[in-house]
């Protein structure tokens, strides 16, 4: 059977193309051989059930160790009512685990002792018991925790967890050798999630004996390149490994399933379509345009989405980022960062900057927040495709900006000045984006830093144009903005750039544009 790239549920090697997480997994599993208790916890579709089925896999090779891998997910939540069937239905799920690795034995052990275990306490006898019953050492692998995120049985299970982890080296506490929790929230985030009026749960983790868990679970370029080669190998593909890999991290920032969902587009959608089996970093740019403007949406971006509409302060900080182009400093322990790192839209930058996660992201980000301004306006029909066509498909921008242009002093008459300035950059997206739509794309880069800039890299059929967005902030600051204008098109090998200014001064003279020459390169300014 041809392997795939997947981007639902666990991967298996034998059906699915992979990264090259070896490294990963070594890291992880010298955690589990010193013993540590330790939660995997990662943003949705991060690889976490993966990896934990690698190291069950890997273990249960080995007859040093007796490996347990469970989860409560989709049990409901009548099991967190009753003591007594938790502590039944966790030794069942147990033996129901062991039975398929061929501990028949066992297993009926597990299954007689359920039937007497009426309380945590009981339950913790039997985990001691077993412990002294069998030769190797044992591992507890809980996947989903998440899934029990609002169950105070739970957490006093963890919390026994604890105790015996802190006397296992008696004999009447002996127990697992190591635990690994997977999910989106740390145990902490998940104890925080209860009321504060409820007394029996201290604000103390019941998990604080957990090792941090530092590895990074994003892919590298030399991670990725195994797992192309291997696809190209197979498909008989021609593609610049290295190149190809450099590409998906500069748009994914390694998140596997973003890697794996632009892939499965290359190979699905895009290469057959071509005349010859080869891909190229133009054809990853398509597919990631592609995954962003995808009619059918999934679960990952729904859910990054609904996480924004759910908590406003990350929508707001979010927003300050991406749209006012403010720095912050990257604090975990500020509630909404730390919210908006477990769920994947946030991640450190260099400088310790706070950062979108990666390019697709922020750029799905950026679409959803310009759908969201431009219901609030009438676009007229200034944003038709046709009115702004040129010979050989090139696109007429120095007409969009015009048209802009007049329509803000449209708008500037029927809205407030507040709304115009604080959503004047997604206005001049939602006016660009239905005249290079089914055409074309545009990528935002959004550039926090003194000069508080977006530019916008716009393709139009085979034709490229650079926009820049800033504010204005005097004359110095313009003549230093269209001298790295030149430079970035210098970079680019293109001849003319283009220059949209918001200027919202009170006394500001009146709107007006420009032609420039810099550095032989023709830069149009326009001022609205």
């Amino acid at each position: 059977m041809r392997k795939k790239f997947n981007i639902t549920g666990w991967c298996d090697a034998n059906q699915h193309y992979m990264a090259d997480t070896s490294e990963k997994f070594r890291q992880i599993m010298n955690m589990v051989e010193e013993g540590a208790y330790f939660t995997i916890n990662r943003p949705h579709q991060f690889g976490k059930t993966t990896m934990l089925r690698q190291i069950a896999n890997e273990l249960n090779t080995s007859s040093q160790w007796l490996v347990f891998r469970i989860s409560f997910e989709g049990l409901g939540t009548a099991i967190f009512e009753d003591p007594a069937l938790f502590c039944k239905t966790f030794l069942r799920r147990l033996s129901q685990q062991i039975t398929q690795i061929g501990h028949t034995e066992l297993a009926q052990w597990l299954d007689e002792k359920s039937s007497h275990s009426h309380s945590l306490d009981d339950l913790s006898a039997v985990i001691t018991s077993l412990a002294q019953t069998v030769s190797q050492k044992l591992v507890l692998l809980i996947d989903e925790v998440d899934s029990t995120s609002n169950q105070s049985l739970f957490l006093e299970f963890l919390g026994m967890l604890r105790h015996k982890y802190l006397n296992r080296d008696l004999q009447i506490e002996r127990t697992f050798h190591s635990v690994i929790l997977t999910g989106v929230h740390d145990i902490k985030t998940l104890k925080l999630k209860f009321s504060p009026n409820t007394p029996s749960l201290p604000y103390n983790s019941p998990w604080n004996i957990a090792t941090d868990f530092e590895v990074d679970m994003n892919f590298q370029a030399q991670e990725i390149m195994p797992m192309l080669a291997e696809y190209s190998q197979a498909s008989g593909v021609e593609l610049d490994l290295q190149e190809s890999a450099k590409r998906l991290v500069y748009y994914t920032s390694g998140y596997p399933f973003l890697v794996s969902a632009i892939c499965k587009i290359l190979d699905e959608k895009i290469l057959p379509q071509k005349q010859e089996a080869v891909w190229t970093t133009k054809d990853i740019d398509l597919a990631v345009n592609a995954l962003i403007k995808n009619k059918r949406s999934n679960t990952n971006f729904d859910h990054l989405i609904k996480t924004l509409e759910n908590n406003p302060e990350l929508y707001q900080l979010v927003f300050n980022i991406l749209i006012e182009k403010q720095h912050y400093d990257f604090n975990i322990q500020d509630p909404i960062i730390h919210l908006g790192v477990l769920y994947g839209i946030f991640e450190q930058a260099d400088g310790n900057g706070l950062k979108i996660h990666n390019r697709i992201y922020s750029e799905l980000i950026f679409n959803y927040m310009t759908s969201k301004v431009k219901r609030q306006v009438n676009m007229g029909g200034y944003d038709l495709k046709e009115d702004y066509l040129l010979p050989d498909n090139q696109l007429n921008m120095k007409l969009v900006l015009d048209k802009f242009q007049r329509f803000m002093v449209e708008q500037a008459s029927e809205k407030e000045h507040t709304f115009l300035e604080k959503n004047g950059t997604l206005l001049f997206l939602g006016f660009l984006q239905p005249i290079i739509n089914g055409s074309g794309f545009a990528f935002k880069e959004a550039q926090i830093s003194s000069e508080k800039r977006i530019d916008v890299i716009a393709t139009f059929y085979e034709h490229q144009y650079i926009i820049e967005m800033k504010i204005w902030r005097g004359e110095s600051a313009h003549e230093k903005g269209l001298a790295q204008l030149a430079d970035y098109l210098t970079r680019q090998h293109l001849s003319e750039g283009w220059l949209l200014i918001f200027d919202f001064r009170k006394n500001r003279p009146a709107r007006g544009s420009r032609w420039y020459e810099i550095d032989g390169k023709q830069i149009y300014a326009v001022w609205v």
